[in-house]
């Protein structure tokens, strides 16, 4: 296949134009103008993507599948409303822009993948969350929902759109694990306030692997969890990292610390939420998860190079 992707610069966006290379497939990583990179693996190519023309260059022509992971870090910086109105159009206007120019394309794309993430459910507690359940409130949520409304719109054409809502992505090489390994490894590690939230999680590899079963299977659409069958809460999961490390869990992060450092809005979405995320529809349709259980994953990322 020809598959366009963009972020194709970042966490989930190298490995994935990593991997769908090495399977044979022609991957056209879509570049902001500005954008400096490598020259990318064998069978990948640089298309030129500006997405506040909507210019989309030539080579993207003829693309069977498009993954869209474009956005800027949701927890590279506090959220002031200039950094909100950043988030937003770097996902939200950004991909109003890609469906409007895969739209002006004789061939259409058959699927677009279209990142989205678990924050879409806002602060549930210790409720089961599934595709089917309503969205939360907040930031994040009303994020997630705009983000999604404007993929949708690809649907017009009669490409399948599939819903990507990360959940915590676990890596070595970028994303939240190597901020939460550190205070383990200098010894001052524990739980996050109360311990009680549940965190949905999922490893880069297994990522990976679930793209790549939603780009060719016809029964993925809309909304997938993209998370592992085995939820944990903040105490556990701490605890499991804890082990991985062979470090002690002993010092408890107070949320009031983490208002004060993060703002109270940021702090309370990010980290003293509970999201209790299950995959329904990757069970449902038949995905076979590599890593279900914490542990095992954490043991297996710790110790890789």
């Amino acid at each position: 296949m020809k598959i366009l992707v963009t972020g194709a610069t970042g966490l989930v966006g190298t490995a994935l134009v990593g991997a769908l290379a090495s399977d044979g497939h022609t991957v056209c990583r879509l570049l902001r103008p500005q954008t400096k990179t490598d020259s990318g693996a064998h069978g990948t190519f640089d298309v030129t993507w500006n997405p506040e023309t909507g210019e989309l260059g030539g080579a993207a022509v003829g693309a069977d599948a498009v993954v869209n992971l474009a956005g800027a870090s949701i927890a590279d910086g506090r959220w002031t409303e200039s950094r909100k109105r950043l988030l937003h159009a770097s996902r939200v206007d950004a991909t109003r822009a890609l469906v409007a120019a895969l739209g002006k394309m004789n061939a259409k794309p058959s699927v677009l993948i279209s990142a989205s993430a678990i924050g879409f459910y806002g602060n549930r507690g210790d409720e089961v969350l599934t595709e089917s359940s309503v969205p939360g409130s907040g930031f994040l949520s009303d994020l997630a929902r705009d983000w999604e409304a404007e993929a949708l719109r690809a649907e017009a054409f009669r490409t399948r759109v599939v819903l990507a809502r990360f959940g915590i992505i676990l890596s070595r090489q970028g994303g939240a694990l190597p901020k939460m390994m550190l205070p383990f490894r200098l010894g001052v590690g524990g739980k996050i306030a109360s311990g009680r939230q549940w965190m949905s999680w999922v490893t880069l590899n297994e990522v990976v692997e679930i793209l790549k079963f939603a780009l060719v299977n016809r029964d993925a659409r809309g909304p997938v969890n993209v998370v592992a069958p085995e939820p944990v809460t903040n105490l556990k999961f701490m605890r499991a990292v804890a082990e991985a490390l062979h470090r002690p869990a002993f010092f408890p992060v107070p949320a009031l610390a983490l208002r004060l450092a993060l703002g109270h809005e940021m702090a309370e979405a990010l980290l003293l939420s509970s999201q209790r995320v299950m995959p329904a529809t990757l069970s449902r349709i038949g995905y076979r998860f590599l890593r279900p259980s914490l542990q095992p994953a954490l043991q297996e990322i710790v110790q890789s190079r």
